[in-house]
């Protein structure tokens, strides 16, 4: 799918840029051709000798290059790729993109192309949710620029958190999805899918039976269709796909968090299976039993994602997906939720014990929308996801 792809990579300074040597070596065994740019804090990290070894090209590091700059070097190069890919994009890189900066190669270039940019974001877990570092975020995305990660894990520097850089598969799979030159390419699209945890205890929590098999299948049919695809997950059983941006949540209160994070976008899926409620007050040590029986827990209503979504004055998405689990009188309820939660469509599917939908392989839902209920045949949740993404993209590209 990458064959004779032209890929500049801009490497930043971070310890992720050992990762890059490795998305060098993926991204040639797939056919495309690499013209790597390291930056002075990237040399930190990686040698120039290294990259340019394994690029088999010669590396770009000085912007006041003579014999280049002679022929407006940086402007050619900013300009003769198919794709700009900067990974590590350091905090302090992103922050030069979102204010114009150009005070270095890797900057000017990213200034003076013409050329899509896909970012992979990698720091300190403090440096990513920081105020600053969102509101450039958020201005490069409104920009047009794409995004693959940051991943949830553990630090370098010991903390654990959002930060650490999508591995070279998941950079590759997004890569490849740019140029899969679907109907959704270059739409953004946002999925919530998986189950919620709301805590009793440390040790306790409230949740469903939901795997999270459904959405991540949704997520993965749109990216396959050219979408950038924001993937806000609970503590789901199915793994999520590669090449989407990874946002992991435990609470139904972060998955709203997320979701006004990932806004503005084309189209919101969701797919998640938020707990309605939550403990009022959950115990920060595990609940006893004792002499005086059971304990009373006191409950409180958790954010209403779907109907707030839906019912926005700004930010509200184009389309807006809702999914009903029902357990009888399928269409009916699900007729009724739409119109209360104000969303476009519903999917609704009947999840009574006797189906095995719930956390099964497969599933029959029912398309609810203005034109009426609309059943389809009980098939793989992959075939549903396709079919469902496929529906989208032709009412997104109507409406353009």
């Amino acid at each position: 799918m990458l064959a004779e792809k032209h890929i500049l990579l801009i490497i930043g300074g971070g310890i992720a840029a050992y990762k890059s040597l490795e998305l060098i070596r993926r991204l040639q065994d797939r056919g495309a051709r690499v013209t790597p740019v390291l930056t002075r804090a990237g040399e930190e990290f990686v040698t120039p000798l290294s990259v340019s070894a394994l690029a088999g090209a010669p590396v770009h590091r000085d912007l006041f290059d003579l014999t280049s700059e002679a022929e407006m070097g940086h402007i050619q190069l900013s300009r003769s790729a198919d794709l700009l890919v900067v990974a590590p994009a350091t905090a302090d890189l992103m922050a030069k993109m979102a204010q114009g900066h150009a005070n270095d190669l890797a900057s000017t270039l990213l200034l003076a192309t013409d050329t899509p940019v896909l970012l992979a974001p990698a720091m300190n877990v403090r440096m990513w949710d920081h105020p600053a570092t969102q509101r450039n975020l958020a201005q490069l995305r409104a920009d047009g620029i794409a995004c693959v990660g940051p991943n949830e894990g553990n630090m370098a520097c010991g903390e654990f958190g959002p930060g650490r850089m999508a591995e070279p598969d998941e950079i590759v799979a997004r890569i490849e999805a740019h140029f899969a030159k679907g109907p959704l390419n270059g739409k953004r699209v946002l999925v919530t899918s998986g189950p919620t945890h709301e805590p009793i205890d440390p040790v306790r929590y409230i949740a469903n039976r939901s795997s999270g098999a459904q959405g991540a299948a949704v997520a993965a049919a749109l990216r396959d269709l050219g979408a950038e695809v924001i993937f806000i997950t609970g503590p789901a059983s199915v793994a999520p796909p590669d090449g989407v941006q990874v946002v992991p949540v435990e609470t139904a209160k972060e998955m709203s968090d997320a979701v006004d994070a990932a806004l503005p976008v084309d189209a919101g899926i969701f797919a998640a299976a938020v707990a309605d409620w939550r403990v009022a007050s959950a115990s920060d040590k595990k609940l006893k039993k004792s002499r005086d029986g059971l304990p009373v827990l006191e409950f409180a209503e958790n954010p209403d994602i779907l109907k707030r979504v839906s019912h926005m004055t700004e930010n509200r998405p184009p389309l807006v997906v809702g999914f009903a689990a029902e357990t009888d009188t399928v269409i009916e309820h699900a007729t009724a939720k739409r119109l209360r939660k104000g969303c476009d469509w519903i999917v609704a599917n009947d999840v009574s014990p006797a189906t095995g939908i719930m956390g099964g392989s497969e599933n029959a839902v029912i398309l609810i929308s203005d034109e009426g209920a609309e059943e389809w045949p009980r098939m793989g949740k992959d075939a549903v996801a396709r079919r469902l993404a496929e529906r989208m993209a032709q009412a997104l590209g109507a409406q353009n």
